[in-house]
């Protein structure tokens, strides 16, 4: 799995104009490759009037789903360079949809490479990217009388808790990189003078 990846902060559209014709460039986080899909599917049905509407998207936190379209313009010179643009930035988990007003002037192979790639590069800018990070999931049990001030202890040091579950004891579900597994099993049983366990459990990706 990788470390870390990088996808769009929220969904949004960018417009720009080259030589009169109009690119607007609809970007969206997809968890899967239906939800990108379907996010195409709703752009098109919104712009039916416009001349193309060219996609591409990465799904997988190691970019194993990578599938780009052209819609009508000369193969290789509209997907291709947008998905190429998503590979460039890190972009994982995300979709990018392209509508062309055309503007009466032809733009050749060259110039449509550009306006689709840049395109979808102004859109990334204007709309905000996000890091998400690799981490492991794991469980703190504790009992009642420290559990407030070990809770309280975890977020001030800046440690993600997922959840708090109340049983005979106390489960605090945390996230943590790998890297600082150790360096956390001893500071926890310091704070708690060894009285807390520590359970891994799987993985999964947090904002950075």
């Amino acid at each position: 799995m990788q470390d870390e990846y990088r996808t769009v902060a929220r969904a949004g559209v960018h417009e720009t104009e080259v030589n009169r014709s109009r690119f607007l460039c609809a970007l969206a986080p997809a968890a899967t490759e239906q939800e990108a899909q379907e996010f195409i599917a709703a752009v098109r049905k919104e712009h039916a009037d416009a001349n193309h509407n060219c996609w591409a998207y990465v799904i997988g936190a190691d970019a194993s789903v990578q599938k780009a379209g052209d819609d009508g313009e000369p193969g290789g010179t509209a997907g291709v360079p947008m998905l190429q643009m998503l590979l460039r930035r890190d972009m994982r988990y995300v979709v990018a949809v392209v509508t062309r007003y055309f503007g009466g002037v032809k733009l050749g192979a060259g110039g449509l490479i550009r306006a689709y790639g840049g395109a979808v590069g102004e859109a990334l800018d204007a709309v905000g990217t996000r890091t998400r990070r690799r981490y492991r999931l794991a469980t703190v049990t504790v009992d009642h009388q420290r559990a407030g001030k070990l809770e309280n202890d975890l977020r001030t040091t800046g440690r993600e808790v997922r959840g708090v579950r109340y049983a005979e004891d106390v489960a605090l579900e945390i996230a943590l990189p790998d890297a600082e597994l150790d360096a956390f099993r001893a500071w926890l049983a310091d704070v708690t003078s060894g009285t807390a366990r520590l359970e891994e459990g799987g993985e999964a990706y947090g904002d950075a």
